[in-house]
């Protein structure tokens, strides 16, 4: 599970998985889809239109700390007030990363997440690997994604289920006073959002 390539186990595939793949190739060799079209539109779900409604509500989060306490206390009241709701987003649960405390969310289950932000859930989130190691390796999995956290910070792990699910709040970076609340969105990544990444310092590249 390097960070550059989260493809786990792709060996176990559930029995969706399958039908789906073999729908997909059915439809290709009718000439109905084209999978490179088709790829292009699940990536613009799952990393940059999902994601950056997330993002959103992260800096905004950051900005206003009226919204702040209230995303903390009633996480699906505050993410509607921006206008993301619907299926898979009716009860959220809203946790925000400290230098004391660091939470990653996993769906031990199956792969349980809050499309309404997230957008559609990446591979690896649904993969054996990661919702076994998740819980019982946190840290090593975290570091295996690049995030190399201090021994003295507690980490968390959410079990996302069919009736919550969580949208981690990561910390705000530094230097990042007088930022506008889309700057501030730029900065944030659908890892961080789940636990497995950091936000992005200004002037990293994304």
């Amino acid at each position: 599970m390097a960070h550059d390539h989260h493809d786990h186990d792709h060996s176990e595939l559930g029995e969706m998985d399958l039908r789906v793949r073999a729908l997909e190739t059915v439809l290709t060799e009718k000439g109905y889809i084209d999978p490179a079209a088709l790829d292009v539109l699940i990536d613009t779900y799952q990393t940059k239109i999902g994601p950056r409604n997330g993002a959103r509500v992260v800096a905004k989060a950051w900005a206003d700390p009226t919204f702040h306490d209230w995303l903390l206390k009633d996480a699906t009241a505050a993410i509607a007030s921006l206008g993301y709701t619907g299926r898979q987003g009716e009860h959220m649960v809203a946790v925000a990363n400290t230098d004391d405390e660091h939470h990653m969310v996993v769906c031990t289950l199956c792969s349980c997440y809050p499309w309404p932000v997230l957008g559609l859930p990446p591979t690896w989130y649904k993969s054996a690997p990661y919702r076994s190691r998740a819980v019982k390796e946190p840290r090593g999995v975290l570091a295996e994604f690049g995030v190399e956290l201090p021994a003295s910070t507690r980490i968390r792990v959410w079990d996302s289920t069919a009736e919550v699910r969580y949208l981690v709040i990561p910390q705000r970076p530094d230097g990042t006073d007088g930022l506008s609340e889309e700057q501030l969105a730029d900065l944030v990544t659908r890892d961080s959002m789940i636990g497995t990444g950091l936000a992005r310092k200004p002037g990293a590249a994304p």
